[in-house]
């Protein structure tokens, strides 16, 4: 049997969250005339989706654009769903680009259990697939868990790994990767970090030293800051994106964990508010589970909208 496309699988993944939007608009669109009471209805289905009490009022009045006690399908509710969220979406819907810089530093946040260590793995098999060398520093140095997936997707992607025992010093373990990295010729550089959100002060200051150190080898390092958010904490990741931000600089995204949560429209509230670049997005565990992230093919997954 063929792989499932990667439409296929977005659109399975986010099956949970367009099947709790697509079945509140069928269940109103049926033998009504759109009124007042009916756009209130789909607006608070999509604010049960998680994309937000402003985007989901714009997106119900744009619904009711000239369609007043008039009959209106779920197929053209659907279709205006769609157009606005893909509005919203294609101007964050960037490539993380590796950019000439040797190595390319990633530095990778998030809380614990957002997915961080994975979507490092995931990436390490991505750019060794494109023929890079690649190189993994296990720096959340308080999870002795963490620097063991690490060393596995390390063994599994052919990438190599800098790790220390667990509670080392996860500044002077960036630097130890990054002075290896240059000497070994690596393309790119994964930093994995810890994500004690419980103590923001302790997680500012050791996020923070990791990259005063890192800039101290390579003013431009780090030439990207990731955040790792899951998307079933659904409007807790819009604080999350505040205090990394503030925190690490974040400079774009990735989401994980889509296919396990009805609040994926999470994400489209997060552009909204914060117009980050979105580089990757996750449907579930496999390898090819996370692929860089279109606009569009979101809209129309979310809306429920078959290819």
């Amino acid at each position: 049997m063929a792989e499932p496309s990667w439409w296929q699988r977005l659109n399975s993944g986010l099956k949970r969250t367009s099947a709790a939007i697509a079945g509140a608009i069928a269940d109103l669109t049926v033998k009504r005339k759109l009124d007042a009471a009916m756009l209130e209805e789909i607006e608070e289905a999509l604010i049960r989706a998680d994309l937000g009490a402003d985007l989901a009022a714009k997106i119900a009045a744009a619904i009711g654009q000239g369609r007043y006690d008039k009959a209106i399908t779920a197929d053209e509710v659907k279709a205006v769903l769609a157009d606005e969220v893909e509005k919203v979406l294609s101007p964050v819907a960037q490539p993380l680009l590796i950019g000439a810089a040797r190595p390319f530093t990633i530095l990778v946040v998030g809380v614990n259990g957002s997915g961080k260590t994975t979507t490092i793995g995931k990436l390490s098999a991505r750019y060794r697939a494109e023929g890079r060398k690649v190189m993994l520093a296990a720096g959340d140095t308080f999870r002795a868990a963490a620097i063991d997936q690490l060393k596995i997707w390390g063994e599994r992607t052919g990438a190599a790994v800098v790790a220390r025992d667990p509670g080392a010093d996860a500044a002077g373990l960036a630097f130890e990767a990054f002075e290896a990295a240059r000497r070994e010729g690596i393309d790119v550089l994964l930093v994995d970090t810890a994500g004690r959100l419980q103590n923001k002060a302790a997680l500012m200051e050791e996020l923070s030293k990791v990259v005063r150190v890192l800039r101290k080898v390579d003013p431009a390092a780090p030439h990207a800051v990731l955040l790792v958010l899951d998307a079933t904490v659904g409007q807790n990741a819009l604080s999350q994106v505040e205090v990394f931000h503030k925190i690490a600089g974040v400079t774009g995204l990735a989401m994980t964990k889509l296919d396990g949560t009805a609040r994926g429209g999470i994400l489209v509230a997060i552009a909204a508010k914060h117009a980050l670049p979105v580089h990757f997005i996750g449907v579930g565990e496999g390898v090819d589970d996370l692929a860089p992230f279109g606009a569009g093919d979101f809209a129309r997954a979310i809306a429920g909208i078959e290819a």
